[in-house]
């Protein structure tokens, strides 16, 4: 026993090595919390130290190596009485803080989240995802959480933390007016509505909020079937075709089995079609002929725009045409134009004006 404690006075590198994944704060061991004056203080990149003095946080040292003297401790020289002329050891505990980011952390919630869909009403939503945190201020977080924990781990703040997550998830849910359809394309507008709004509670807590991740929104099954019912009713379509794509399937089943399960199975499906196919002979006798559909009305003939004195004239139906092609108002040699017509053109070219100089004779060769 006095053999530790001599050889605890000699050790005057304080550091911390460990590499575990999951250690936030580990306190350094010392022989009744005796630090050597003038010792070496290594603190690595990825690391803060914190000096506790009675319970009280003195100094707090960014990565770097010191020398603990003094000059160095403005706060803990004036919290010890510092006798020996200032040559006594430091009656302190260090705290080491990890200021790497702890990621993959999980969060979900346990109870589905009631909210208000404005497509299908109240819905019940289950959520889930990942988020990593880093310690931002080791003295808020030794003083609010570790307190004199000597090995302080994810694990003992991760159920805290995801009952802040969940209960602001569920808030937020509830009053965004996402639909529910929708809220797999707005998961990255939602995780940052969400780090927005607990960034601050986890500020409180000496921590800062790095990334929040919303993996997957979840309907109850039973909605989930429905929904798949509903996305197969607008995959088929026509549901009275799709009928009778069935019929016939089972019609060419029923006649590949030639056993009398088979052969009912026909005459059941055969039964339904003649229900929806008319008769070959005509409407039953039970039922009343089907009055033919009325044909569809003649296409409208198009109308030309005439060159008159060189300028653009009509446009003109057939009958005005037909009355100007008689007057002489209209040769074969008029420039005619209508909708579709890339340009315009001799009367005489038109295959539908053609017929408008079948009695009309041409020019007399030589005439004036």
């Amino acid at each position: 026993m006095i053999f530790e404690k001599l050889m605890g006075q000699f050790v005057d590198v304080i550091q911390w090595l460990d590499d575990s994944p999951d250690t936030m704060v580990w306190r350094f061991e010392r022989q009744g919390n005796e630090i050597k004056y003038g010792a070496k203080l290594t603190v690595r990149e990825g690391q803060m130290a914190v000096f506790v003095n009675e319970g009280e946080i003195a100094d707090t040292f960014t990565p770097g190596m010191y020398e603990l003297f003094t000059r160095n401790l403005p706060i803990l020289s004036t919290l010890q009485a510092w006798p020996h002329a200032f040559e006594s050891p430091f009656k302190a505990e260090v705290y080491f803080c990890s200021t790497r980011v702890f990621t993959d952390l999980k969060w979900g919630t346990k109870n589905p989240v009631i909210a208000r869909d404005p497509e299908f009403g109240p819905v019940r939503l289950r959520a889930f995802g990942t988020y990593a945190i880093r310690i931002k201020d080791p003295a808020v977080f030794i003083r609010e959480v570790v307190g004199t924990d000597g090995h302080f781990t994810v694990d003992e703040i991760q159920d805290q933390l995801r009952n802040v997550i969940v209960a602001r998830f569920g808030n937020i849910v509830a009053g965004s007016g996402i639909p529910v359809l929708d809220l797999a394309a707005n998961q990255d507008q939602m995780g940052q509505l969400v780090q927005g709004r607990i960034a601050p509670e986890f500020a409180n807590y000496g921590l800062e909020l790095v990334t929040f991740l919303v993996e997957n929104v979840s309907l109850p099954p039973e909605v989930e079937q429905a929904l798949d019912r509903r996305t197969s009713m607008g995959v088929v379509g026509d549901l009275t075709k799709y009928a009778q794509f069935q019929a016939a399937e089972a019609m060419r089943a029923a006649a590949a089995n030639p056993g009398a399960a088979g052969q009912a199975i026909g005459m059941m499906v055969g039964m339904g079609l003649g229900q929806q196919q008319p008769s070959p002979w005509g409407a039953r006798p039970s039922e009343p002929a089907a009055a033919p559909p009325p044909p569809p009305p003649p296409p409208a003939a198009p109308a030309y725009h005439v060159v008159v004195n060189g300028k653009a004239a009509g446009p003109f139906g057939p009958d005005e045409l037909r009355e100007r092609a008689a007057a002489g108002a209209l040769t074969r040699a008029s420039l005619v134009w209508t909708q579709g017509m890339p340009e315009w053109k001799p009367a005489g070219d038109v295959d539908e004006l053609a017929a408008l100089f079948a009695a009309v004779p041409p020019p007399v060769p030589g005439a004036a």
